[in-house]
């Protein structure tokens, strides 16, 4: 764990976008504060929309790796926030000292599923990163 920081785990399904998402905020807005994993049961790959989203807001999580949780180096955890139900049901087993949290977030492709355009998918994608950063402002205090 560097420096001592808390560790946090942001797990989602395919690490693609909602947990990849929440990694660049709390990196963005409290990175001096924790040490910041994403990973996913799976690994589908960044999603590019959720980069791109990120990108509006001045954040660039395009380096980034998708990873699956067996990537993460787990002893080192801290706190792990599942950021969908999925992931929360299915987590593999952690160690005890573990704090687990459950924020699910709409999941932003699967939203976005019938539009015809780019344009008409960011909206969603929008929506769920602006959640995402209300969630991550508020949880500063509570991981301390």
């Amino acid at each position: 764990m560097p420096n001592n920081k808390p560790s946090v785990l942001f797990l989602c399904t395919g690490n693609s976008c909602r947990s990849q998402i929440a990694e660049g905020w709390l990196k963005h807005l409290h990175g001096d504060n924790f040490a910041v994993y994403s990973a996913g049961l799976r690994a589908h790959g960044l999603n590019p929309l959720a980069v791109k989203c990120m990108q509006e807001v001045g954040i660039d999580i395009s380096e980034q790796q998708s990873q699956t949780i067996d990537e993460i180096p787990i002893t080192d955890i801290d706190y792990m926030i599942s950021v969908c139900s999925h992931a929360d049901k299915t987590c593999p087993v952690l160690p005890a000292r573990v704090k687990r949290i459950h924020m699910p977030f709409d999941d932003p492709p699967q939203l976005a599923a019938h539009a015809e355009t780019e344009a008409d998918a960011l909206p969603h994608y929008r929506r769920v990163r602006d959640e995402i950063r209300q969630f991550i402002e508020s949880i500063d205090q509570s991981l301390k």
